[in-house]
């Protein structure tokens, strides 16, 4: 009898430990409404920092422009060769800069290199206007909407001094 009672309580236990095991995992991978795009690997943001709403994008805006968005959480990341990523809401991501190592935009000028679309893409800055701008346009092309921006100042805030 003491054995099985035994045998029991350390069943129980780790079932209760596995349950709170995942649950401290899933509140850890959380997804806040706002995300303030900002990255330590920067020395100086030269423009204000976009405030992103997650919540907007990932659900309202999807909800209400499903052809735009055919592939969820993909239409913003994706692995290494651009291809979108099947990912659930608490899942892990890496961050942006994991991939597009170079906090910047590439060189500009006259005596700038000639990059090619795939050297540019490791820019940070670069990729994120990409992937923002690109996606802006299709929801106006498609909607007739200026609702999402594709300047400047109209996703960066005016810097405080």
């Amino acid at each position: 009898m003491k054995k099985r009672t035994f045998l029991l309580i350390a069943i129980i236990t780790g079932f209760v430990v596995m349950l709170t095991t995942a649950g401290i995992f899933a509140a850890s991978t959380t997804v806040s409404d706002e995300i303030k795009m900002e990255n330590s690997a920067y020395a100086k943001h030269k423009k204000g920092i976009v405030m992103f709403s997650h919540k907007k994008h990932a659900s309202e805006y999807a909800e209400k422009n499903p052809d735009l968005y055919k592939n969820g959480c993909g239409e913003c990341h994706h692995d290494k060769d651009g291809k979108p990523l099947t990912i659930n809401e608490g899942d892990s991501v890496q961050g942006c800069i994991e991939c597009h190592t170079e906090p910047s935009e590439p060189p500009k000028g006259k005596d700038a290199p000639k990059l090619s679309k795939e050297e540019k893409m490791k820019y940070h800055a670069h990729a994120l206007h990409e992937n923002c701008k690109g996606c802006h346009k299709a929801f106006k092309d498609a909607t007739g909407s200026k609702a999402a921006p594709t300047t400047c100042t109209k996703c960066h805030p005016k810097k405080k001094k």
